[in-house]
């Protein structure tokens, strides 16, 4: 099973990168899978430890993936970097292993510290909705343009119904980046 979170690794200048990243349970320990190249991955390698951050703030994971990364972080317990304020629980990891690979190198985090900040109220439709675009998003280049263009259709079916303020103004990032993609690409591949 893949869980749809927030990393959180310290850079090299003491500053915290924030990334959203599925991540999957291997047995007692968590898999992080970043794409190569990323911050995250170079953090991994060097630090050797990460955040899991859960939250239901569909803005950060808007944001991130539309250039807004700059989300209010605080110090992890046991490790060297930050847990994400909006987080309702956040896992701090240690790498126990790595299995290389030329497109997403698997890291092996064992958690070492776990703490849950408030309660999960559960998704609602418009939430889930923002997160799968946020997904599509970062595989515009990669995805036919008909395939995103059917996507967001279907998606914002949710979002009209089920929306609060914070998950509208997610999808419209998201919706920007999209448009913005779709107006450099060459007139065949644009849907109406």
């Amino acid at each position: 099973m893949i869980y749809e979170t927030i990393v959180t690794t310290a850079n090299a200048d003491g500053g915290i990168h924030i990334a959203p990243m599925g991540i999957h349970d291997h047995g007692e320990l968590m898999v992080l899978a970043p794409f190569r190249p990323s911050t995250t991955l170079d953090n991994l390698k060097r630090s050797g430890e990460a955040v899991v951050n859960l939250t239901d703030d569909v803005t950060v994971f808007a944001g991130c993936v539309t250039g807004r990364r700059d989300w209010p972080t605080f110090n992890a317990t046991t490790i060297g970097g930050g847990v994400l304020e909006a987080a309702l629980a956040h896992v701090e990891v240690k790498v126990q292993r790595v299995e290389d690979d030329e497109l997403r190198p698997r890291f092996y985090c064992k958690p070492c510290y776990r703490e849950t900040h408030a309660p999960f109220a559960g998704f609602n439709r418009a939430q889930a909705a923002v997160v799968e675009a946020a997904i599509l998003v970062t595989r515009l280049d990669r995805l036919p343009a008909d395939k995103v263009h059917r996507e967001i259709e279907y998606l914002a079916i949710a979002v009209d119904k089920t929306a609060g303020e914070r998950e509208r103004r997610a999808w419209e990032w998201l919706m920007e980046r999209i448009e913005s993609h779709r107006s450099k690409q060459p007139r065949r591949e644009q849907h109406a």
